[in-house]
């Protein structure tokens, strides 16, 4: 018989009517309760915290990272679900594959209509996520939802209230969970998983920064002024700026400072085609591209390389390393071979 652990941290799948909006306030029994659970499958429950996904932290996601790693330290268990708002799934998503070697899967999963809702969406997407967890291996950490299955890189929150909530704009769904079974589309290949943090480790400042017209870098440079040991620049089109940004982008980078350039357009990966502030600019300041990651995912991205590389002059190669065993190569006439 598969056992499961369910991790519970909130969300609108543990949300209830508040009288002026919906809060986090159910414990993981009463979600479990909601739905059904697969014939044969024996289910643990954690409750690690219980908040709208929109107010977690970094601190947060480290504590949720190390009690995915706790509990599969028990050789008994078959797979973990986490139970997530859907506002920063994506994030703790990627966040627990990257630092997951383990051949049993992380399930994440959450629900775009509270749990008391009487056309509700949160006991089939948990009855599909502990389904996963219980048959797959060798496939990381994953999102379960609206009866697909998405690989954690690249996968985003595409609908802020539709059911059908998550999807990689720039690739396919693993598989899909119908009639009471997974079925695979897709091989996802596992990179080498990062080393855990360690315990009580004090997070690092990544700040995200976004170009548009008239975009100058004073967010940036306050980011900086701020502690930032990391800034994300979300650029226009292929990952483009202008010169004012490549400046501030070369002053960062010699202060130390990692820098990851991506983009505010739903598809496609990042390159460098321009020059006058483009990507091609912002690379020869430092900047590292990061591929078809979009801005929430590149930030765990740079948290991770900085986690994990305590020497500052390796961490843009770190960086370099997670885009590349996590980004699907895309390129444009050539460009960025």
């Amino acid at each position: 018989m598969p056992h499961i652990v369910v991790i519970s941290t909130g969300g609108t799948i543990a949300s209830r009517w508040q009288g002026a909006g919906y809060a986090a306030e159910a414990a993981g029994l009463e979600v479990l309760a909601a739905g059904a659970i697969p014939e044969g499958v024996d289910v643990r429950v954690v409750d690690l915290f219980t908040v709208n996904s929109s107010r977690l932290t970094t601190a947060h996601q480290l504590e949720l990272l190390r009690t995915v790693h706790e509990v599969l330290a028990d050789p008994a268990v078959d797979g973990v679900v986490v139970t997530h708002g859907t506002d920063t799934l994506e994030e703790s998503a990627f966040l627990l594959d990257l630092h997951h070697a383990d051949r049993r899967p992380v399930v994440l999963t959450g629900a775009q209509k509270p749990l008391d809702a009487a056309d509700g969406d949160a006991a089939g997407n948990l009855y599909d996520a502990l389904l996963t967890a219980s048959t797959g291996r060798d496939i990381g950490a994953v999102i379960a939802f609206g009866g697909l299955v998405h690989a954690a890189r690249g996968t985003v929150k595409k609908h802020t209230v539709d059911v059908q909530a998550f999807a990689d704009p720039t690739g396919l769904p693993l598989g899909r969970v119908q009639f009471g079974r997974v079925t695979w589309g897709r091989h996802h290949p596992r990179p080498e998983a990062l080393p855990l943090p360690a315990a009580g480790v004090r997070p690092p400042r990544v700040d995200i920064v976004m170009h548009h017209c008239d975009a100058d870098p004073v967010l940036f440079d306050a980011a900086l002024a701020a502690g930032a040991e990391g800034i994300v620049l979300v650029g226009t089109g292929a990952g483009n700026a202008t010169p004012d940004f490549a400046a501030a982008v070369g002053r960062a980078v010699a202060a130390g400072v990692v820098v990851a350039v991506s983009t505010r357009v739903a598809a496609g990966a990042v390159a460098p085609i321009y020059t006058g502030g483009g990507a091609v600019d912002l690379v020869e300041a430092g900047a590292v591209l990061a591929g078809t990651l979009r801005a929430g995912q590149a930030r765990i991205a740079v948290l991770s390389a900085l986690l994990s590389t305590p020497d500052r002059a390796d961490r843009p190669a770190a960086l370099r390393r997670i885009v590349d065993s996590t980004s699907e190569l895309y390129l444009v006439d050539g460009v960025g071979k």
